[in-house]
């Protein structure tokens, strides 16, 4: 059984996703959130991915089993306070780790479903979209889809952000307790509203754009921000409120590198 958090000092979350060797996206991406919100991050690989600023070349999947074996070395030993999944690789990672996390957590599930990034690179098969929609979506505290990965898994098109809503519906549906649509995606909007849906309510979480191309890895932060104020105890909304703040400011201290969609920055201390 894992071991009590009551004698550690610091709040604990853990990561199931892929490496960016570039340091802007996964879990080198939530790791440096963690760590900018105080909360000490531990990681469970599920990819290898081959790119930068200017695109993923490939991506080198881990074996569902050595996923696995990481997830329960770590919460054998040190039980975390919330967790996310970030890139799985693979139809069969992700029927591994949902049912590992059924079985052996006890802390809330944020599935940050990275299928399509904003630029187009696809991450994900048809497979892989219907595991996440039957298995693991029905475990999660929150789902935080970008506009592309809202397509996939709610089965329809969402031109405008007037479609948001239907889809954040039938996202929710799926089975997950809450689900927020980042509205970044449509360049033609002079705002970057994201709409959060907890089966209730639709609340907007209402921001203007920033004009940058430095974005990469801002769904991460997102995710990983909601990821580490679940782990220090806030509520889901309070969590999704503050995470959106923070990757404000993350854009807006992008330190601009590389020659494509450079990486955003991590200035944004609580």
């Amino acid at each position: 059984m894992p071991h009590s958090n009551l004698e550690n000092s610091v709040p604990i979350a853990l990561t199931i996703a892929g490496s960016d060797p570039s340091g802007g996206a996964g879990l080198q991406a939530d790791l440096k959130t963690f760590s900018s919100l105080g909360i000490f991050g531990m990681t469970a690989i599920t990819a290898l991915t081959i790119g930068n600023t200017t695109g993923v070349y490939d991506i080198i999947k881990m074996d569902p089993a050595t996923v696995c074996r990481q997830v329960r070395a770590v919460i054998d030993d040190i039980q975390p306070k919330s967790i996310k999944t970030g890139l799985t690789g693979s139809k069969e990672v992700i029927l591994n780790v949902a049912n590992l996390i059924e079985e052996h957590a006890s802390c809330p599930l944020i599935v940050d479903p990275v299928m399509a990034t904003k630029r187009g690179d696809i991450l994900a098969s048809n497979n892989e979209v219907s595991a996440y929609q039957s298995y693991l979506l029905p475990q999660a505290e929150i789902v935080t889809p970008n506009i592309p990965e809202a397509e996939l898994l709610a089965g329809m098109t969402i031109p405008s952000p007037n479609a948001m809503p239907k889809a954040a519906k039938k996202i929710k549906d799926l089975g997950c307790k809450s689900v927020v649509i980042k509205g970044g995606y449509f360049d033609d909007w002079s705002d970057s509203n994201d709409l959060f849906y907890d089966g209730k309510e639709l609340n907007w979480l209402n921001s203007s754009r920033i004009a940058s191309k430095h974005t990469h890895g801002s769904g991460d932060v997102f995710s990983a921000a909601i990821t580490a104020n679940l782990a220090k105890n806030k509520t889901l909304f309070e969590s999704v409120q503050q995470a959106k703040k923070i990757v404000t400011k993350a854009i807006h201290s992008a330190p601009k590198l590389g020659q494509g969609q450079g990486p955003v920055g991590y200035s944004f201390k609580q």
